[in-house]
């Protein structure tokens, strides 16, 4: 499963716990229990409302108690850290939970100046957003989803009331969490993401890929946030798809990364290409001749590696050959599905095809050991050939 977020109104925790539990309501026991085994007060209340903003309807986490007893600990990092983990919660739980926290902490002390285990939290110690990390964390462990997206993150614009006094907007501790992510000014002025909002982006490594992997729609839900937006919606969408496989193989995708070389010599080339073969994540390199400008005879290369090493691939190809400028794209791909067995001490590979016929290849480097001409290997392989052709009828 793969869940994609569109933060229209913006991403804090409570949407997020919202928005989950509006797509999954059987898991609202578990997450509230969670909650209350942080050691949250017993004055304290956690509900779970259906609203509506701008005519949509969705969820409303309200967590709600004593304004005199709001603190958790004393909102130092460390302390924190040693009451959850002290707690009666599921390890896991505990371990997504710090590690939230633990992302918060950086951010702070790389603001403040100061160390980890200096950092004291003031609103983020509250009782809420301690739930709200809790809860997340919760929600994650019983999930279990493989994949996260998002769509271009709301910057807002404005001030927000900390225990430093008013800061523009994003808060400081934000914008040191969303680094790198794509954020999009879409005119509507306010805080449109919390520091526990971006934290939860980074712990769950939402991508930003404008091009998604295809999937069967399972579950949809609306996160509301507690502030009225002028001109949109304060809510968080969330979208969970399942992964379609085809019948007799997978569909998924495939980083494709080519280029041209006329000013490389055909020796300095083939050692490049096979550097590039060895490369981590890179499934397969081809060459071909094409004609160049000028009339020119050149090596056009193309390059298959798995889509989160693409970046990796792309280095090594500036590393080891002239060019000096290359295309790259995402692909979606269907593949066989295949299985690594051993024919009389010798590696291969079994597929099925759609009408059920089973092929297998032997691996022509292990045949090339125990044989010395082409009539051999080839005699030998239609030998390993027959002897599974067998073994399958058999079964």
């Amino acid at each position: 499963m793969f869940i994609h977020l569109n933060p229209i109104g913006g991403i804090a925790g409570d949407m997020f716990i919202a928005a989950m539990l509006d797509a999954w309501p059987d898991l609202k026991p578990k997450v509230f229990d969670a909650m209350r085994q942080t050691g949250l007060p017993s004055d304290w209340s956690l509900e779970l409302n259906s609203a509506s903003t701008s005519s949509i309807t969705g969820k409303k986490l309200i967590i709600t108690g004593d304004a005199n007893n709001t603190h958790f600990s004393t909102g130092n990092y460390k302390d924190i850290c040693n009451r959850l983990s002290g707690s009666a919660l599921p390890p896991a739980v505990i371990k997504r939970a710090i590690d939230i926290f633990h992302r918060l902490a950086v951010a702070e002390g790389a603001v403040h100046g100061k160390s980890i285990d200096a950092v004291h939290f003031h609103e983020i110690a509250d009782w809420d957003s301690i739930c709200d990390i809790v809860g997340t964390a919760t929600i994650l462990e019983l999930l279990n989803c493989s994949e996260w997206s998002v769509d271009d993150i709301p910057m807002g614009s404005g001030t927000v009331n900390t225990a430093h006094g008013l800061m523009p907007v994003p808060a400081p501790a934000t914008s040191q969490l969303l680094k790198g992510y794509i954020m999009a000014d879409d005119g509507i002025a306010g805080e449109r993401v919390t520091p526990t909002g971006a934290a939860i982006l980074t712990h769950i490594a939402a991508s930003q890929n404008t091009k998604r992997n295809n999937g069967r729609l399972i579950a949809s839900g609306y996160g509301l946030g507690t502030k009225e937006l002028k001109g949109v919606p304060n809510m968080l969408r969330i979208l969970a798809f399942e992964e379609t496989t085809a019948e007799f193989g997978t569909n998924n995708e495939v980083g494709e990364i080519t280029f041209e070389v006329d000013d490389q010599t055909g020796e300095e080339l083939a050692v490049a290409l096979d550097i590039l073969r060895t490369t981590q994540g890179v499934l397969d390199v081809v060459q071909y001749m094409v004609s160049g400008k000028k009339g020119r005879l050149a090596t056009s290369v193309r390059v298959l590696c798995y889509p989160d090493h693409i970046d990796r691939a792309i280095e090594q190809i500036f590393l080891q050959t002239t060019t000096i400028g290359l295309r790259k794209q995402i692909l979606n791909r269907s593949v066989l599905n295949r299985e690594n067995i051993s024919l009389d001490g010798v590696s291969a590979k079994k597929s099925i095809r759609p009408d059920g016929v089973i092929t297998i290849k032997a691996d022509m480097d292990e045949l090339k050991l125990n044989t010395s001409t082409q009539a051999e290997r080839s005699l030998r392989r239609n030998q390993l050939l027959q002897g599974a052709a067998k073994k399958n009828e058999k079964r």
